[in-house]
């Protein structure tokens, strides 16, 4: 099955994992963690996009930079086809179901996410709109509409022990993946 998702002319000798969840569920730290386990790059899409100003806009309403999801794409396709990337982001719908061997979409329980936004200095519309997705499963929904269902694993993030045991189930795969590519 992973060979039909990948072009004939080029066959990945390292998967390409997808980070996902709503902000606040552990992205970018569970990202971190399993890039240094296993030596794939972790690639952050709100950085690239930061350097790159690859925005098509500003949102009054939420205070924040529109990404353009086209020159987003384009700016990773090369990187994505080579392999070996951990892409984290919160959003999930736009990216080329081809660049991913697995989806993980990581959850957290609504108290603990508000606690974690606010931290963040998230207030009003934002905060109470970022919680709504994490409690209507807007991510994971996402990801099971974007995605092959056998690529999409849901993971809870509540605790350092929870972070712990996603890196692992996730170090795991790519472990898995390689040992079967060779």
């Amino acid at each position: 099955a992973r060979e039909q998702k990948m072009s004939s002319e080029h066959v990945r000798s390292r998967p390409n994992i997808l980070i996902t969840g709503t902000p606040g569920t552990g992205k970018s730290i569970t990202a971190s963690e399993v890039a240094s386990r296993t030596g794939m790059a972790h690639v952050s899409l709100g950085e690239i996009a930061k350097e790159k100003e690859l925005y098509d806009g500003w949102d009054e309403q939420y205070q924040c930079s529109l990404l353009d999801e086209d020159k987003a794409v384009d700016e990773l396709e090369d990187m994505m086809s080579e392999g070996g990337n951990i892409l984290e982001y919160h959003g999930c719908d736009f990216f080329p179901e081809r660049w991913f061997d697995a989806v993980f979409v990581l959850r957290t329980d609504n108290t603990l996410l508000y606690d974690r936004l606010q931290q963040r200095g998230y207030s009003g519309k934002k905060l109470s709109d970022n919680v709504q997705c994490e409690i209507f499963q807007t991510i994971l929904e996402e990801a099971m509409d974007s995605y092959s269902h056998s690529i999409v694993h849901q993971l809870t993030s509540n605790s350092t022990e929870e972070l712990d045991h996603n890196v692992d189930t996730i170090a795991q795969f790519v472990l898995t993946w390689n040992s079967q590519i060779t």
